[in-house]
C-alpha cells in the first residue's frame, strides 16, 4: 500500500470514523477491514493537528485549563484508531496490515514530531511550569503539569531549529527501523517449524503432542504435529524431549531468530538504531542514550542500574555454575559421552529437579488448566479488591478465540471490560503483553477502560483443554496484574491513567500479582485435574512449593545477562559496537557468562529494546520492580493473611488505582510504610544461601 500525497477518501461507512453502537461502545471488530485504517488515520491526524494548533495559537494567556487540560482532551480519534490498529498488528496480523504498519509508523512519527517540538506550545507549557507553585493545583494536576513539561522537554521542544529538524529525521527513521525489526522477527517465527512424527516424541507428554497437533492445524497441516518458535512450544520441548538431536535443532532455530542472514536479518538494523539513539541523546545534552533514558525513571542513572544487576549477577552466576557441575555429573552418570550444551540444560535440570525435589512440571500440568487459572486470577482480584467478572458473548472480538468479561466493582457498578486472547497462532507476535483499547479517565465524565491480555499458550487438540506449565500460569497472573493496573485505575487525566508510569515501576503490579498464583490458598481451590476434577494432592503441592527456587541461578543468569547487554548497548559509543555478534560475545565473556546458558533475548530477537524504545536501557526494570514486589508481598505475609483487607485497600489505593498521578517512590512508601528492602529479591530467588545449600 503506497503513501498518498493527498487526503484519502474513506470507504463508505468506515466504522472507525463512526459512533460505535456496540455494547459499551467497543470496537466493532467484525466490521473493520484493513482498508479502513489509512483513511481513519488521515482524518485522525488532521483533527488532532487542528486541535493542537488551536491550543498553541490561543490568544489568551496560558492557564491550566486552556493548555494542559486542552492537551488532555485532544487526539481522541487518533487514540481510538491507533489502539485498534496496534492490537490487530500485534495479536492478529495479516500481510495487508503489516504493509499498512510500515506506512503508519512513518506517518505517526511525522505527525508527532511537529507537535512535541512546537516552540509556541512548549512556551505555554513552560510558562505554567515556571509558576506552578502559584497555580493552586491539586496533587494530580501538579503531577500532570510536571509530566507534560518533562515529556515535551525530553522530546526536544527546547532545541534550536536545526537540532529539531535533525531530531525529527531521527525519530522518523527510528520508527521505521523498529517496525522493520518486529516484522523481521515475526517473519522468522512464522517461517520455521519442525514436524515431529511418531519416532520423535520420546519424553513428550500427550498434552505437548496434542498442542503440537493444534499448532499444525493452525498452519494448515491437519493430521501432523509441529514444534514452532513460540516460547510456549520451544521451552517445554527443550525440557522434555529425549531426542538430543532434535533439542539442538529447535534450540539453534530459536536463538537464531533475526540472525539468519536472510531478508529478516536484524543485525544491520540494530547498528543503525543504536547510532541514531546516541545521536538523539547527544542533541538533548546527554552523553549516552542510557543516561538520557534513565534520568526519567526510578533508577535515575546507568550506574544505579549496573549496581543492582551486578549485585544479583554474582550470586546467580555462582548458583548457575554449581548447578552446571551437577548437571554434567548427571550426564556422565547416565552414560552420556558429551559436555553439557545449552540445548541440554533444561532437559537435565528437569531430571535433577525430579531427583532433588521429587517434582517435575509434567506432574502438575494436568492440574493447571487454562480455564481454572483464569478463574483463579479473577477470584484473587475479587478477594483483594471486591471486583467481579462476568463473561460477555455480545462484545465483538478480533478472533474467535478471544473472550471478554465485564468487570464490576463491589457495589455492582460497571468498571470496565477485560479481553483475554490466550492461544498462540501464526498471526500473533510471540510473547505475552497487556494493552488497552481505551484507558480509564474522568476528565469529561467517567470513561471505563477496555483492557487486553495477550498470551501465546499452546491450545489443546480435539476439544482437550489447554494445560499450562507453572511458568505459563505465572505469566497469566503476571499479565493479569498489568490488566488490573489498567482496570483499577482511578484518575482524572488520560495521560496519567493505568500503566502510564515509569518503566521500572510498571512491572510492580504485575510481578506482585504472581505471588498469589503460587500460594497454597489459591492452588488448593483452583488446581484441579482436568479429567477427574480432583484437587492437587497435598504432597504434590508441597513438592511444587519446595521446587520453586530450583534452577533460579539459570533463570537469573539468562535475564541479568540480557539486561546488562541492553545497558552496554546504550552506554558504549555506538561506533564501538561494530559487529553485533562480536559485541555480544565480548560482553558475555566480560561478565563470565556460562557457555551452557544463552541470553533470554539475543540482540536480533530482543524486541523489548529494538522493536521500539519502550524498554531500551530499561530491560532491567523487571528486576528493579522485583525488588519492590518481593518486599511488597511481605506486607500481606506480615499481616498473616494474603487477602488482608487493610493491606489490600492500601494496595488498591496507592499502587493499582493511582496510575501515574503520583511519584512512584512516594506511592510505594505510602503502601509499604517504608522504602523496599533490596535483599528481598535475593531471598525470593533463593540466592542468599550458598549454592551447596540449594
Amino acid at each position: 500500500m503506497s503513501e498518498s500525497s493527498g487526503p484519502i477518501a474513506a470507504p463508505t461507512g468506515n466504522p472507525l470514523l463512526q459512533a460505535w453502537t456496540t455494547p459499551f461502545e467497543t470496537p466493532p471488530f467484525t466490521e473493520i477491514v484493513p482498508e479502513h485504517f489509512l483513511p481513519a488515520f488521515e482524518r485522525a491526524f488532521t483533527d488532532h493537528a487542528a486541535e493542537i494548533a488551536a491550543i498553541a495559537n490561543d490568544p489568551t494567556e496560558p492557564d491550566f485549563a486552556n493548555t494542559i487540560t486542552a492537551l488532555e482532551r485532544s487526539g481522541k480519534l487518533l487514540n481510538r484508531v491507533a489502539a485498534v490498529f496496534y492490537d490487530l498488528v500485534s495479536a492478529h496480523s495479516n500481510p495487508a496490515l503489516l504493509e499498512i504498519d510500515k506506512d503508519v509508523s512513518l506517518r505517526m512519527a511525522r505527525h508527532w514530531n511537529p507537535i512535541m517540538m512546537n516552540a509556541v506550545l512548549f512556551g505555554r507549557i513552560a510558562a505554567l511550569h515556571d509558576k506552578r507553585a502559584e497555580l493552586k493545583l491539586t496533587s494530580e494536576e501538579r503531577r500532570l503539569l510536571e509530566r507534560t513539561y518533562t515529556r515535551f522537554h525530553r522530546s526536544g521542544a527546547g532545541l534550536d531549529e536545526a537540532a529539531k529538524a535533525r531530531m525529527a529525521e531521527i525519530n522518523e527513521r527510528l520508527a521505521q527501523l523498529g517496525t522493520n525489526f518486529s516484522h523481521h522477527l515475526l517473519g522468522d517465527e512464522q517461517d520455521w517449524f519442525m514436524e515431529i512424527g511418531e519416532g520423535d516424541t520420546e519424553g513428550l507428554p500427550d498434552s505437548f503432542v496434542a498442542a503440537a497437533r493444534a499448532a499444525a492445524d493452525e498452519r494448515g497441516l491437519p493430521g501432523k504435529a509441529v514444534v514452532t518458535l513460540s516460547r510456549s512450544s520451544v521451552e517445554p520441548f527443550l525440557k522434555m524431549s529425549g531426542r538430543r538431536d532434535l533439542r539442538e535443532k529447535v534450540y539453534r532455530a530459536f536463538i537464531a531468530r533475526g540472525d539468519n542472514g536472510n531478508a529478516n536479518d536484524n543485525n544491520a538494523l540494530i547498528g543503525e538504531i543504536l547510532g541514531l539513539r546516541e545521536e538523539s541523546a547527544k542533541l538533548l545534552g546527554y552523553p549516552t542514550f542510557a543516561a538520557y533514558r534513565l534520568e526519567d525513571s526510578m533508577a535515575k542513572t546507568p550506574e544505579a542500574v549496573r549496581g543492582l544487576l551486578e549485585r544479583v549477577w554474582k550470586p546467580a552466576r555462582a548458583r548457575a555454575m554449581a548447578d552446571r557441575d551437577a548437571l554434567q555429573e548427571l550426564v556422565t552418570e547416565e552414560g552420556g559421552n558429551f559436555e553439557l550444551a545449552p540445548w541440554d540444560w533444561r532437559f537435565y535440570a528437569e531430571k535433577l529437579r525430579q531427583r532433588r525435589a521429587n517434582f517435575d512440571d509434567a506432574a502438575i500440568k494436568p492440574y493447571l488448566s487454562l480455564d481454572n487459572m483464569i478463574v483463579a486470577a479473577f477470584d484473587t482480584a475479587t478477594r483483594l479488591f471486591g471486583v467481579t467478572f462476568a463473561e460477555r458473548k455480545d462484545v465483538p472480538v478480533w478472533h474467535p478465540d478471544v473472550r471478554v468479561w465485564e468487570v464490576k466493582d463491589a457495589d455492582g457498578s460497571h468498571r470496565g471490560l477485560f479481553y483475554g486472547d490466550y492461544y498462540a497462532r501464526p498471526s500473533k507476535r510471540s510473547g505475552a503483553w497487556m494493552t488497552s483499547l481505551r484507558d480509564q479517565q474522568k476528565l469529561d465524565g467517567a470513561v471505563a477502560p477496555l483492557i487486553i491480555n495477550v498470551c501465546n499458550f499452546s491450545k489443546g487438540a480435539d476439544g482437550e483443554p489447554s494445560l499450562l506449565s507453572p511458568d505459563d500460569a505465572r505469566t497469566l497472573f503476571h499479565e493479569f496484574g498489568h490488566g488490573l493496573h489498567g482496570m483499577m485505575s482511578d484518575v482524572t487525566y488520560p495521560s496519567l491513567s493505568g500503566t502510564s508510569v515509569f518503566t521500572d515501576f510498571v512491572e510492580l503490579p504485575s510481578q506482585l500479582y504472581e505471588h498469589w498464583q503460587e500460594r497454597p490458598e489459591v492452588l488448593r481451590r483452583f488446581a484441579r485435574h482436568y479429567q477427574t476434577g480432583e484437587p492437587l494432592p497435598d504432597d504434590l503441592l508441597q513438592r511444587f512449593i519446595a521446587a520453586r527456587k530450583f534452577n533460579q541461578g539459570f533463570a537469573t543468569v539468562e535475564f541479568v545477562s540480557s539486561a546488562l547487554l541492553d545497558l552496554e548497548f546504550h552506554t558504549q559509543p555506538a561506533a564501538s559496537v561494530g559487529d553485533i555478534r562480536d559485541f555480544e560475545r565480548r560482553e558475555l565473556d566480560k561478565i563470565g557468562m556460562p557457555d551452557e546458558i544463552a541470553l533470554r533475548h539475543r540482540p536480533t530477537q530482543f524486541g523489548h529494546i529494538f522493536s521500539g524504545d519502550h524498554y531500551a536501557s530499561g530491560y532491567y526494570s523487571y528486576m528493579w520492580s522485583e525488588v519492590m514486589d518481593a518486599d511488597a508481598f511481605g506486607a500481606f505475609e506480615e499481616a498473616g493473611d494474603i487477602f488482608d483487607p487493610k493491606v489490600a485497600k492500601r494496595l488498591r489505593d496507592d499502587i493499582y488505582a493511582s496510575g501515574g498521578s503520583r511519584d512512584p517512590e512516594e506511592a510505594y512508601i505510602a503502601f509499604r510504610g517504608r522504602a523496599p528492602e533490596p535483599d528481598a529479591l535475593l531471598r525470593r530467588r533463593g540466592l542468599l544461601e550458598t549454592p551447596e545449600a540449594a
